[in-house]
């Protein structure tokens, strides 16, 4: 078994909570407030500039052409997640500019670039590949149901085959890079953590 699916399954507890949350119950069925909507928005963009800067680190410290290329095309992804931010921008009136990040939020980006700038590849992809894989599995799990007309895009985009194909190129560079050690254990559990306070935060 791969070490990335060793450790998506070493944290299935906090998948089910995630999943379970009422904030992402409501992405579903529609019953999220839209005042929760726009700030978690608002949060995420803030938060996704700064997951773009921790892959230019992973770019950095890479060791391989097909590394070059991997971080370049992850970090094209999340400049297209926060092209879908700015298109509920016009809709619900959200500003992006000047946001005041969230305790969860501003947590969640010091651990990503903390633990970037120390320049330990493996480690770094630990601590970013939940972000990506968690996404992926809430889409797709949310996506078997009927979605609400609210939030569809936002299950739409992360149910996609192209946001999953993204998730397993991360999760290809993990198994390359990273070793099966307490650093990268703590790293990936540490994320799963902070993507449930982040979540509870905007609810």
């Amino acid at each position: 078994m791969s070490l990335a699916r060793q450790l998506w399954q070493a944290n299935v507890d906090w998948t089910g909570r995630i999943l379970a949350h009422p904030f992402v119950q409501g992405l579903g069925d529609g019953s999220l407030p839209v005042a929760a909507f726009k700030s978690y928005v608002a949060q995420d963009a803030y938060f996704l500039e700064a997951f773009a800067r921790a892959y230019a680190f992973c770019l950095a410290h890479g060791t391989s052409r097909d590394d070059l290329f991997g971080f370049a095309e992850l970090i094209g992804g999340v400049l297209d997640e926060l092209k879908l931010h700015r298109s509920y921008t016009e809709s619900l009136k959200i500003s992006l500019d000047g946001v005041t990040p969230l305790a969860a939020t501003q947590a969640y980006v010091d651990f990503l670039l903390g633990t970037a700038r120390r320049g330990e590849l493996g480690e770094t992809i630990a601590g970013m590949t939940p972000c990506m894989r968690l996404y992926a599995f809430l889409g797709q799990t949310l996506a078997k149901k009927d979605v609400a007309p609210a939030y569809a895009d936002w299950v739409k985009t992360y149910a996609d085959p192209g946001f999953e194909a993204l998730a397993v190129r991360l999760e290809g560079l993990l198994d390359l890079h990273a070793v099966d050690s307490p650093a990268v254990r703590a790293n990936y559990r540490r994320a799963m953590e902070l993507e449930y306070g982040f979540f509870d935060a905007n609810r």
